[in-house]
């Protein structure tokens, strides 16, 4: 049986530090689905088509990578592709209390799924999406901090 994975996110936008969680899952899952979600209580900063795109082209060549989109519970969704495992990433330990509990209410909704920590890789903890666009939105250069060009 195929161990599929999902790695749930706004993505707004989709980091290095995201890329290098991806890869790194790619030695633990035979598939790895970037779920770009809708977060209620995110406006978002980046269209998320272009979004897509840009992940979509970050990943060109990997066909273990699927990109999709969702509204609806990832515990749902996760059932959908017949996934068993969400992968986050963890920077700190202010990530992994907020995990936790989303990881508690995800094995509620769905028994079978369970959720892997992957520990950020050290160069890349301080980026997070909200710096991003922060420098992004007063005219900084972000191109540093994401895997594929903007």
């Amino acid at each position: 049986m195929k161990k599929i994975a999902v790695f749930p996110g706004s993505f707004d936008p989709f980091t290095k530090g995201h890329y290098d969680i991806v890869l790194r899952s790619l030695h633990l899952f035979d598939e790895v689905i970037v779920a770009v979600g809708h977060n209620s209580k995110k406006n978002r900063y980046f269209n998320i088509d272009l979004m897509l795109g840009k992940i979509n082209q970050a990943f060109s060549g990997e066909g273990r990578v699927k990109v999709v989109v969702y509204d609806e519970l990832t515990a749902s969704l996760a059932n959908k592709f017949s996934a068993k495992f969400l992968v986050r990433g963890l920077r700190n330990t202010t990530d992994f209390e907020y995990e936790n509990s989303i990881s508690q209410v995800n094995r509620y909704l769905n028994e079978k799924l369970e959720t892997v920590f992957l520990i950020t890789s050290p160069n890349l903890a301080p980026i997070s999406s909200s710096i991003i666009r922060e420098v992004h939105k007063y005219g900084g250069n972000i191109t540093p901090f994401l895997p594929y060009e903007m």
